[in-house]
């Protein structure tokens, strides 16, 4: 069987008995996130690590984050293999912040579409949601969320309601897309049939005032709580803070946000 060879011990053979010691600095303002997986990173190579900044911490162009030392191999492995560990995290907390501070608390900002992401990255792009203040769940207890499929299998929203009647422990969360009958219709049916949270996950701003509308004649309003999604941007927060909606869930807006830009650069050898 044959064995990859790491070039980088023939590389730094004649200077592996030196020290070196590494900076890690922003390029960009933003709030750091993932330093606890960074920093076991760097235990599991052997490197010492001399300051670290903490998750949530708001950084500014040319702030050091993290400082650490050991020996060439593992500096050069380091930059390969700890950078991610916080640039991304911290480029979706950043994004998440935003949406925060432009909902000024008055809607919450949720951000459940890391529950999508390949099982290997999921707790980074959570720690990153949950870092930059959204909420990485609709419901903070326990729920059953029943999507735009569960109602398409039953045939309507009552129908998926009532087959989920007997759990009662659990707060009922249920997509409203107006596909099978008018999403007044299955607002009515969600209202009636028990639902907590009522999800407009169509992107219309016309159907989100028409649930908002009838639930409010139902005298239903402090019953539950309306949510909306759909390809929401961050930029138009500050226009949604005009409806009657509670929670936002934003996808691929924070997700998919650019990385935090960090460099490292070997600043001491001794």
């Amino acid at each position: 069987m044959h064995i990859a060879q790491d070039l980088r011990d023939d590389i730094f053979l004649s200077v592996m008995h030196k020290k070196v010691r590494a900076n890690i600095t922003v390029e960009d303002s933003g709030i750091v996130c993932g330093m606890k997986f960074a920093a076991e990173k760097l235990d599991s190579l052997g490197a010492v690590i001399h300051q670290m900044v903490n998750d949530g911490t708001p950084v500014e162009k040319g702030d050091v984050i993290l400082s650490f030392s050991g020996d060439p191999k593992t500096i050069a492995m380091a930059e390969d293999l700890v950078m991610g560990y916080i640039a991304k995290p911290s480029g979706i907390a950043r994004a998440a912040r935003k949406a925060v501070d432009l909902a000024q608390g008055k809607i919450e900002i949720v951000s459940g579409a890391w529950k999508k992401m390949p099982f290997d990255i999921k707790h980074l792009v959570r720690h990153g949601i949950m870092t930059g203040g959204s909420a990485g769940r609709i419901v903070q207890g326990p729920f059953i969320y029943l999507d735009k499929n569960y109602v398409r299998i039953f045939g309507s929203v009552k129908a998926t309601l009532e087959a989920v009647r007997g759990l009662e422990d659990y707060a009922k969360v249920i997509q409203l897309r107006g596909e099978i009958e008018d999403i007044t219709t299955e607002a009515k049916a969600a209202v009636e049939g028990g639902a907590y949270v009522l999800m407009v996950d169509t992107g219309s701003l016309d159907d989100l005032a028409a649930v908002s509308e009838i639930v409010k004649r139902m005298g239903a309003r402090q019953k539950v709580k309306i949510a909306f999604a759909g390809s929401i941007k961050i930029k138009d927060i500050p226009k949604l803070l005009e409806y009657d909606v509670d929670i936002l869930d934003i996808g691929t807006q924070i997700i998919d946000a650019s990385l935090l830009d960090l460099k490292m650069d070997v600043v001491h050898i001794y």
